[in-house]
């Protein structure tokens, strides 16, 4: 009779039936959980056989630790997790959210150079031409929830436009407007003052699609002129200068934490 179990090297790189509560992960997770670096930057890092785990070489990407009992090194640097960040800038126009930008654009980190901490990402994104809130951590669990769809974190934008805005305009963009096949919606819109040929308006949206605001604009014969967030959840920019970053306090960071639903991280 034909031997049906699978081959052992396949049945080695199985997933476990169990990840142990989301401590036993991938060895590239692992090393972004612990704030180190990327996912994709440490599959490059395992790949080239600079990271050991329990004292043994892995050039597996798919391989699995348990990331509360291994210890793991890369280039012979013990690797630990890094006491947890939260900072907020208020972005400049005409910086990108990147580390590196290959046009050699200046870039956000521009304005981080004074916090000596290699591992902050950004949470989300602003594009090139927008300004204001911007939020930076290492911890990968916070700022994976505070982006997830269901979390319906709300963020709010004051945004110029290069017309005058009556209410018609406004209920349209919560309605829901179609662009390129999409349909897309602002939770709420509504008018902050008129000028005389362009208009300030406030829009909060809980999803984070791409160019979202610009785009329901296009869609209704209007040009974005400026687009500042101002707010997410109950965290707002306030009077913190342009290209200056400061620290959340222990109360803004709570909140936020109680708003995506992260009630056991109060004891971080």
């Amino acid at each position: 009779m034909r031997d049906r179990r699978p081959p052992q090297k396949l049945r080695d790189r199985a997933k476990p039936a169990a990840d142990n509560g989301g401590k036993r992960v991938t060895l590239p997770r692992a090393l972004s959980k612990l704030g180190f670096c990327s996912r994709t930057q440490a599959e490059r890092l395992i790949a080239e056989g600079r990271v050991l785990v329990d004292g043994r070489k892995i050039t597996d990407t798919s391989a699995w630790v348990d990331i509360a009992t291994a210890k793991i090194s890369v280039d012979g640097t013990a690797i630990a997790a890094e006491d947890k960040i939260y900072l907020m800038l208020n972005k400049p126009r005409g910086l990108v959210t990147t580390r590196h930008d290959p046009e050699g654009r200046p870039t956000v980190y521009d304005c981080l150079k004074d916090f000596d901490v290699p591992h902050l990402s950004p949470v989300g994104r602003l594009d090139k031409a927008s300004e204001g809130l911007l939020l930076f951590t290492n911890d990968t669990k916070f700022a994976q929830t505070l982006l997830d769809p269901i979390t319906h974190v709300a963020k709010t934008y004051h945004v110029q436009v290069n017309r005058i805005m009556d209410a018609e305009l406004l209920a349209e963009m919560t309605y829901g407007v179609r662009h390129d096949g999409e349909l897309l919606k602002a939770t709420s819109a509504r008018l902050l003052r008129n000028g005389d040929r362009n208009s300030w308006i406030e829009v909060e949206l809980d999803e984070g699609r791409n160019r979202q605001i610009r785009r329901m604009l296009e869609a209704l014969d209007t040009e974005c002129l400026r687009l500042v967030r101002v707010a997410i959840g109950g965290l707002e920019l306030g009077e913190l200068p342009k290209g200056a970053v400061r620290a959340l306090t222990e109360t803004e960071l709570r909140d936020l934490k109680r708003r995506t639903g992260m009630e056991k991280t109060r004891r971080d």
